[in-house]
């Protein structure tokens, strides 16, 4: 059975659809741009509500609570690894954080030095126009970008 995970995409309208995506965080991503960006998400505890997680992680990755409002079930997207990413979105008038406040993971870094060190999952999240975003999320997630714009209309959207 894939992994399954759940994630919560915020969206506005400015005056194009925008989406509130997170860079990953850790040595391997610092100084990529494409492919290292990612839906706020999480592995969907047992016994647990897929949306309830999707929020649940979101807080965690990015360091304050999603805001209120109506959760739109988009479907689910699959990653290369056969990953399985449930995508929810809220739609906001806008929402900012000052700092990114991530959960953290360890990693013996640099690699076989016996050195280990903690870095944040998540270091910095934004809001992009759908056709930008394209290109910063991993190959997987990229199909969310389409159900965000058939949900909230095809604004800001080109074909792939």
């Amino acid at each position: 059975m894939p992994q399954r995970s759940a994630g919560l995409l915020l969206v506005r309208r400015r005056p194009g659809l925008e989406v509130f995506i997170a860079h990953l965080g850790g040595p391997f991503w610092a100084r990529k741009t494409e492919g290292a960006w990612s839906i706020p998400k999480g592995e969907v505890g047992p016994g647990e509500d897929d949306a309830a997680a999707a929020r649940r992680e979101f807080a965690e990755e990015i360091g304050t609570a999603p805001p209120e409002g109506a959760v739109a079930d988009l479907g689910e997207v699959r990653s290369a690894s056969g990953k399985v990413v449930h995508v929810f979105a809220v739609e906001v008038d806008d929402f900012a954080v000052e700092r990114v406040a991530s959960n953290e993971f360890e990693l013996e870094w640099p690699p076989r030095s016996g050195r280990v060190q903690r870095f944040p999952e998540i270091d910095g999240a934004g809001w992009f126009g759908l056709d930008a975003a394209r290109p910063l999320l991993s190959a997987g997630q990229r199909a969310a970008l389409d159900l965000v714009g058939q949900r909230f209309g095809n604004e800001g959207l080109s074909t792939p």
